[in-house]
């Protein structure tokens, strides 16, 4: 059974809302975030083969001066990997923050059962 104009009109006209809704939405332009999620990555990677390159330095001293081959260079390395988790996750939580301070939050699109 056919609607009567006015509930057919107005419902084309709540279609319309959320069309134009809907493209103003989409119709913005993102911006490129991949150089800087790349750059976090650097870092990050930065840090975790730093902590281990600076733990093996570390065990290969301790164990010159006090001829605990190889079991200072064990600890340095475990002991460097430890730190550079710990600071890795650290900074990755501080720059997950900023980033979703910059980008904002997701948008949801509005649900059918909502009237405008």
């Amino acid at each position: 059974m056919p609607l009567p104009d006015n509930s057919r009109d107005e419902a084309i006209k709540s279609l319309d809302k959320r069309a134009d809704a809907l493209a103003a939405r989409t119709a913005q332009p993102t911006p490129d975030y991949g150089s800087k999620a790349h750059g976090y990555g650097v870092r990050l990677m930065g840090m975790l083969f730093g902590g281990v390159f600076v733990g093996i330095g570390f065990g290969a001293v301790v164990d010159v001066l006090l001829h605990s081959a190889p079991w200072g260079m064990v600890i340095g390395v475990l002991a460097g990997f430890g730190v550079s988790i710990w600071m890795a996750v650290r900074t990755a939580a501080r720059m997950s923050a900023e980033a979703a301070s910059e980008w904002g939050p997701v948008q949801d699109l509005p649900l059918d059962d909502e009237d405008d």
